[in-house]
């Protein structure tokens, strides 16, 4: 009988893949130094705009260039007053600025909070007060709101930086004539806060002199907050190190030529931690380049861009890759994805036929992951070259430990097969949770050895050769007639249909009053453009691969699902929509 410490999936490895890795004993930082000494000239960012007329125009950045400007940033931090371990929370999309202010943040010995730079004014301003942060590094356009929030919280500096400062010349020109003031980025600093400009300027060639350690606090990351409040993860720059190498030994041992000519599509965003370390730091290690996307929802601008520029890596979310599989550009052959070698899809379960699909567009693989805030950011992906099992999150990343533990007592391992909670072990796992005790006692807990594991929340199983599968989250488990139901699986089987785009599945309670407190599955669902389907014919097609209990017996048609900001569907504010409807029928 395979037990979880023989550690079957070893064995499906692809070859040059290694079981344990050597971590270097640096700060994170250390491999944006080390890339830039070896590789000066490589391009770090390239920014690019499309211009009337004059088709896609772009402005680069080298590795040398960036790790003098965050050098800079850095000396001018300490200058300012920040302290080793205090907090700089980073307001920005994917840009330029943001990978200058992460690296520069760290130089100082500061410990990055990077936000959603599109929440509300509220939520913004509870993730800043939380954090403790001091400083504040933000793009223009969201400055009026820092100012707005600043008084409560704890923030004593803020610097700001405008978007058109790493445009080429040409669009930089354009954009202040024509939209900088029209879309709100030209602002009038108050005199107590900083240009980031002015502040490398002033500091060029300059370094700080703070001493920042392995184990020093680097990160904290704000959980998606899709089963409830939002918390801090904190992450030490040697777990971000680690898991920055796991995923470079997990996809590097396939790349054809040298790791510096590989080309990363920077879309997902960097404020998240899938795109922070599977897209920033993975191809900073390498000297690779990024081709910076501000905004992912664009999915014009995505497309442009890998048209253009001919990325080779391309991390993202299902709703991304559904998305470009049904663009009109692509389907006809406008747009080309054949530069894609390789993807890892995180952060939301991967349907089959949108890795399919996508496989067939592109000619790359697209690869299944998974991982989590806490574990910042993957454990596990399927082989690049060895099998991809369908639903599977794949294998688990060199030096991570799981085991499947019983959901009656949250301490015995299942047997390989069965269903349970995942628990994690390995060198990137988080060291608790910001401020929060009961729930880091909760998450981190020690076996009968003393071991210390993470405590995902995630419902999964293992099969005997050592892929894994996540049925669903442990709070998103619905009771349905005494048995227990999975969303996902039946938003999987509903995806699977022709006619639906997108599919969102949740518990909500009863609707025939007689059945009060028990529960009933609704289906929302988003159709393909020209398409319709009925909820009795979805129910007929559910039929030929669910129990009775397991098709939705209510339907609604929407234009869009509620998600994170990496493309999670938040059932609970499905939930909430339905009552809401509820209440406005008087329906209680």
């Amino acid at each position: 009988m395979v037990q979880y410490s023989d550690k079957p999936w070893l064995k499906n490895y692809d070859p040059g893949v290694p079981a344990t890795l050597d971590y270097p004993e640096i700060p994170l930082f250390g491999l944006l130094q080390e890339s830039a000494r070896e590789h000066p000239d490589a391009v770090a960012c390239l920014t690019s705009a499309r211009l009337p007329l004059l088709g896609r125009q772009h402005a680069t950045i080298s590795y040398k260039e960036l790790d003098a400007a965050s050098d800079a940033l850095a000396a001018a931090l300490v200058d300012l007053g920040l302290k080793k371990g205090d907090r700089v929370v980073l307001v920005m999309p994917n840009c330029t600025q943001f990978v200058i202010a992460f690296y520069g943040a760290l130089k100082a010995g500061g410990v990055v909070a990077a936000t959603n730079p599109t929440y509300p004014a509220g939520k913004m301003q509870h993730q800043i007060a939380d954090s403790g942060a001091t400083f504040v590094i933000t793009l223009s356009l969201f400055y009026n709101t820092i100012k707005q929030i600043q008084p409560q919280t704890d923030v004593k500096q803020v610097i700001v930086t405008n978007i058109k400062e790493y445009l080429p010349p040409l669009a930089k020109l354009l954009f202040t004539v024509a939209r900088e003031k029209k879309d709100g980025h030209a602002i009038e600093k108050r005199p107590e806060d900083h240009w980031l400009q002015d502040l490398l300027a002033r500091y060029a060639g300059k370094k700080s002199s703070v001493d920042v350690q392995p184990d020093d606090l680097a990160l904290f990351q704000y959980t998606g907050g899709t089963t409830g409040v939002s918390k801090a993860a904190m992450s030490t720059h040697r777990a971000l190190v680690a898991d920055t190498l796991q995923c470079r030994a997990w996809l590097s041992a396939d790349i054809p030529g040298r790791p510096e000519d590989e080309v990363f599509l920077a879309a997902i965003p960097m404020f998240h931690v899938f795109g922070m370390v599977a897209v920033m730091s993975f191809a900073v290690s390498m000297a690779a380049s990024m081709v910076l996307v501000p905004n992912a929802r664009d999915i014009d601008d995505v497309l442009d861009n890998i048209h253009t520029y001919k990325p080779t890596l391309f991390m993202g979310v299902p709703a991304l890759y559904n998305a470009i599989n049904n663009h009109p550009k692509v389907l006809s052959g406008e747009y080309s994805l054949r530069s894609i070698r390789a993807c890892i899809s995180g952060s939301a379960p991967l349907p089959p036929s949108t890795k399919q699909r996508f496989e067939e567009l592109s000619g790359g693989k697209l690869l299944e992951g998974f991982g989590m805030s806490e574990m910042p950011t993957a454990t596990h992906a399927n082989p690049l070259r060895g099998e991809n099992r369908t639903g599977s999150i794949g294998l688990p990343f060199p030096d991570v430990e799981c085991r499947i533990v019983s959901l009656d007592d949250g301490e015995t391992d299942v047997p390989v097969g069965e269903v349970g909670e995942l628990a994690l072990h390995g060198p990137q796992m988080m060291i608790g949770y910001h401020n929060m005790p009961t729930e880091t006692a909760n998450a981190l807990r020690e076996d009968a050895e003393g071991k210390k594991w993470f405590f995902s929340g995630d419902i999964a199983r293992m099969d005997e050769d050592g892929y894994f599968y996540i049925v669903d989250r442990k709070k998103d488990m619905a009771l349905i007639g005494g048995f227990n139901v999975y969303p996902r699986n039946v938003e999987d089987k509903l995806m699977a249909h022709p006619a639906v785009l997108e599919a969102g599945v949740a518990a909500v309670p009863h609707p025939n009053p007689e059945k009060e407190g028990q529960e009933a599955l609704k289906a929302w669902i988003v159709l393909k453009p020209g398409q319709t389907v009925t909820p009795e014919e979805l129910m007929e097609f559910l039929s030929k691969d669910l129990a009775r209990y397991e098709i939705p017996s209510r339907y609604e048609f929407v234009d869009e699902l509620p998600k994170s900001t990496v493309g999670k569907i938040l059932r609970r504010e499905l939930v909430r929509m339905e009552m809401e409807a509820r209440e406005a029928k008087g329906q209680g």
